[in-house]
């Protein structure tokens, strides 16, 4: 039995019970490699070699909201230590940076040619009116704001007119991102009321989402860690695990999106382009025959309801991913051995 394992670096214990389940299934060594002050990985001896393994990066762009708000910054240290020594690490550095940066994705997903949400990007507050102002035209139509560095819905807000904006900005609810960056962006509306979020694993699709948004929620978090519920513009809006009896269930399979849908090729190219070997791709079709692509989400997390009835388990295609790659890293090793 080989000593070498695959670590998983992260900074929410609350997310890794699945994944260690998973690990353990498929029968591949795991260890976690937790990025916050105090956890398991507080010193790195940058003169050391790292241990020998497969590094998987799933940190996340909401750590922030989480007290950890300089684990992204402990993980670029330590990504770039084990990518200078030569480790086989999954969503490394680069990865990281789209993760925390929905500028960055953007100008990416339109420079592959997707459809993406008209979007400008404001630092600070002093110039948010104004520049809300000529994102609208002056004119009182409807938009939304979300953090640059997000997930989880930060900053997501509709606003319908100049005036509601001017008074959040100026008001004691306007939510400042942790890099000082708030986007602006075109509201779109759904054909049908919900999104659709597509699973991918090693660069091949595993299956694809159905989230429902029928409630308003902008927490498209499919994890049971996300399942909280939170106030969106003011109003509460319903969350997963909340669902009243009869209404449709909040993620489900979209059995029709399959690995030979045209955007799921065509992500599948985006996503071996750019180096990203895990992430969940959300698209939204739209009343006006948009198909719109508008986050890459590199830490995905799994519903359980959803793996319940799946074809293929994500966490469980992540064990087998990672796993066939130590076993590529631990007989790369043996050879090594023998011919030395």
């Amino acid at each position: 039995m080989t000593t070498q394992r695959v670590y998983v670096i992260h900074e929410n214990p609350e997310w890794f019970p699945p994944f260690a389940a998973a690990f353990e299934a498929e029968g591949v060594p795991v260890e976690e490699l937790l990025l916050t002050d105090g956890g398991a990985l507080g010193s790195i001896d940058l003169t050391a070699e790292p241990a020998p393994g497969v590094y998987w990066s799933r940190m996340s762009a909401s750590s922030h909201t989480r007290g950890n708000e300089h684990s992204k910054e402990y993980a670029r240290a330590l990504l770039g230590w084990l990518e200078r020594a030569g480790r086989t690490v999954v969503n490394g550095s680069h990865v990281l940076e789209l993760e925390v940066s929905k500028v960055a994705q953007h100008g990416l997903l339109r420079d592959a040619g997707f459809d993406v949400p008209r979007t400008t990007a404001v630092f600070g507050s002093a110039s948010l009116k104004a520049a809300a102002r000529t994102f609208t035209d002056g004119q009182d139509v409807p938009f939304i704001t979300k953090h640059n560095q997000g997930g989880k819905g930060l900053g997501v807000r509709r606003f319908d007119t100049l005036a509601e904006f001017d008074a959040y900005v100026d008001g004691p609810e306007f939510e400042a991102p942790v890099d000082g960056i708030t986007l602006l962006q075109e509201l779109l509306t759904a054909r049908e009321p919900f999104i659709t979020r597509a699973e991918f694993v090693g660069g091949e699709f595993v299956y694809a989402v159905r989230v429902d948004t029928s409630a308003g929620s902008f927490e498209l978090c499919p994890a049971d860690a996300c399942e909280v519920p939170q106030v969106i513009a003011g109003a509460v809006c319903d969350v997963p695990g909340t669902e009243t009896p009869g209404a449709p269930a909040a993620f489900s399979i979209r059995d029709e999106v399959t690995a030979e849908h045209p955007l799921v090729q065509q992500l599948r190219t985006f996503l071996a382009d750019q180096r990203i070997q895990v992430a969940g791709v959300e698209f939204m079709e739209t009343t006006d025959g948009r198909t719109v692509v508008y986050d890459v989400n590199t830490n995905t997390n799994y519903n359980p309801a959803v793996e319940a009835v799946a074809p293929v388990s994500g966490p469980r295609a992540i064990a087998r991913f990672t796993g066939a790659l130590l076993e590529r890293e631990y007989a790369a090793s043996a050879a090594a051995a023998t011919t030395a």
